[in-house]
């Protein structure tokens, strides 16, 4: 009896003691006792930098509690548990203070993957700081965060920013290697600063050996940004010249910014200027794709020209390149818009006959250019088309159809839809009150009001009456209404 209490005691102690041990640990660790429960040090210092309560002053108070060793490792694991879940200015904060409390202890390389998470969330101030710091301290910057910074700053319109950090890389222990030229290259380029990526490459030629390939698209992708055709020619040239086939890739970027350039100046020279481009392609092996008969197609669409939109569609297949959906959907949009809507559903039907199996899009959009052309009953068809391909997403085609419906008129067909789409489970953004004739006001289109008023008014014997005719669709003032009685009595 005497030994089983004694060993009872004897584990409440144990107990009472490891219980006080934990909580000496997590004393030492926070200071004070935390509000919330944490099992590892990395998950309370992640809690509190993607807290929401408090401003950056609480943050910092809050991680002076922190009785913890800081490493430079727990730093850069922290800021990447909390990149997608804390906001980037305390992120900056647990860095800045990070850094003031580990001095030179933090790694060069935790200051750039800093850095890079700024430039990656687009927080470019954040990111402008660190740099700063970081030349300051004296510290290397890494090639891919300078590829990033350099982007950034593009983007940002201060190019000459990105050059000037490009052409002071000693003073961030960073080397002008092939990589850093490429980079700075493909940033200007990417924006259309291309003159001034030219002058990069003059100045850097014997370090973008074995790159020239990509210095070639970068530029290429430059000048057709800005449309100068002479220009992105003349880099082909300079290619060819070097040794080095321009691609399929190649040859779709300067197609495009030569059919733009006809799309604004030359309309006539879209179909001639894109097949002479092709021919060439195919003197080099190169066969256009779909991607560049959609190119062209897409010119078309925008200028209404709907009879060389069809010709090369009918060329696409007669040249032995298959259209996708893209093509299609290019040409029939155009027919939808200049009210060629017959020729429009039999290209449809072909498409469908041949078994591609559009996007989404294909059907969002024309159901869309179909309704507002008051071409409802065509909606409905091509919405059927899309049901029966099985794809779903329907909810966006219910949302114009049943809307549509209702405002003119046809409740019964309107309601059907609401009911179809209610027992599917598809969720429905447009109101239920559509349905009540009483709420829902049936708007008819005023010009086609108009058009029957002039018909009945030509149809008529005296030219007294159609000018009476004329005169109500005119809507002219009561005054002058019964002045016109006055003289006729």
């Amino acid at each position: 009896m005497g030994f089983s209490l004694r060993s009872k005691w004897c584990g409440f102690l144990t107990e009472i003691m490891n219980a006080q041990k934990r909580q000496s640990i997590l004393v030492s660790l926070y200071g004070t006792l935390p509000d919330y429960p944490t099992p590892t040090v990395l998950e309370g210092l992640c809690q509190v930098v993607s807290s929401t309560v408090g401003g950056l002053d609480d943050l910092e108070s809050s991680l002076k509690r922190f009785r913890v060793s800081l490493s430079s490792p727990l730093v850069t694991q922290v800021v990447d548990s909390c990149k997608h879940g804390a906001s980037t200015r305390r992120l900056l904060r647990f860095f800045l203070w990070s850094h003031k409390n580990l001095n030179s202890s933090l790694e060069d390389t935790d200051f750039n993957h800093a850095i890079r998470v700024m430039a990656e969330k687009k927080d470019y101030t954040a990111m402008e700081i660190l740099v700063s710091d970081l030349k300051k301290d004296g510290r290397v910057m890494e090639s891919q965060t300078f590829s990033l910074v350099a982007e950034a700053l593009v983007k940002l319109g201060r190019e000459d920013e990105a050059l000037g950090i490009f052409k002071n890389l000693d003073k961030f222990k960073c080397q002008q290697d092939g990589f850093i030229v490429t980079a700075i290259v493909n940033a200007l380029c990417a924006k259309g600063h291309a003159k001034k990526a030219e002058g990069v490459v003059y100045h850097h030629k014997d370090k973008i050996s074995g790159m020239e390939s990509c210095i070639y698209r970068s530029l290429l992708h430059g000048w057709s940004v800005q449309g100068k055709v002479k220009e992105a020619r003349k880099v082909i040239k300079e290619m060819k010249s070097a040794g080095i086939m321009p691609d399929l890739f190649c040859y779709n970027i300067f197609l495009r910014c030569l059919c733009e350039k006809n799309l604004k100046r030359n309309p006539s020279g879209l179909v001639p200027d894109a097949l002479n481009v092709m021919m060439e392609m195919r003197s080099y092996r190169i066969a256009p794709t779909s991607i560049s008969y959609n190119i062209l197609l897409s010119n078309l669409g925008r200028t209404r020209r709907v009879k060389e939109s069809c010709r090369v569609l009918e060329l696409m297949k007669n040249s032995g390149c298959s259209p996708d959906w893209v093509s299609y959907y290019l040409v029939v949009r155009v027919l939808y818009l200049t009210g060629r809507f017959g020729k429009g559903n039999k290209i449809v039907n072909q498409m469908i006959e041949e078994g591609l199996t559009p996007d989404h899009k294909f059907y969002y959009d024309l159901i869309g250019i179909l309704c507002g052309a008051e071409r409802v009953n065509f909606a409905l068809e091509l919405f059927q088309l899309m049901k029966r391909s099985s794809l779903g997403g329907y909810g966006p085609a219910y949302d114009v159809l049943i809307p549509k419906l209702c405002r003119g008129g046809n409740f019964i067909k309107g309601r059907e839809l609401w009911d179809e789409a209610v027992a599917m489970g598809v969720t429905l953004h447009c109101s239920g009150d559509l349905l009540d004739p009483s709420i829902t006001g049936v708007f008819k289109p005023k010009r086609k009001v108009e058009e029957d008023n002039m018909v009945s008014c030509t149809s008529s014997k005296s030219s007294l009456n159609v000018k009476k005719c004329a005169e109500k669709v005119k809507k002219e003032p009561k005054k002058t209404l019964k002045k016109k009685k006055s003289t006729s009595k």
